[in-house]
């Protein structure tokens, strides 16, 4: 039983992040992919756009409600040595896409941050 519930609550994760993920792949017209994971341990990366040889990290946090948002900016500010790290070994920022539930379907709550991201592209290309 313990099993089929840790499988299901993955399962529901995955799904979630897939959603997101390939919103935001849409939104900002270029392939995302998922990081390796040596990126997940040393530098709290889930996906990565690449830009010539420049890489530019995102990490997708699902919440249930806005009440969830204040602990994810408490990891932030923990894991920013692992994010500046990335960015000094890769040149790009490292982002935090906030999904959640709205209704039936999925979103992404912080949706300025689409803008960043693509501002951060067109940084990178221009290196």
């Amino acid at each position: 039983m313990f099993k089929m519930v840790i499988d299901r609550t993955f399962d529901g994760y995955m799904t979630e992040i897939k959603t997101i993920y390939r919103q935001l792949q849409k939104e900002l017209n270029v392939k995302i992919e998922p990081a390796p994971d040596e990126w997940g341990r040393l530098f709290n990366v889930d996906f990565f756009i690449q830009i010539k040889d420049k890489y530019i990290g995102l990490q997708i946090k699902p919440v249930l409600d806005v009440s969830y948002i204040p602990q994810i900016y408490k990891e932030r500010s923990i894991q920013a040595k692992t994010h500046k790290k990335f960015s000094e070994k890769y040149r790009g920022k490292v982002f935090y896409v906030i999904s959640m539930k709205e209704g039936r379907k999925k979103i992404i709550k912080n949706s300025e941050v689409i803008s960043e991201i693509k501002n951060e592209i067109k940084r990178l290309q221009n290196l």
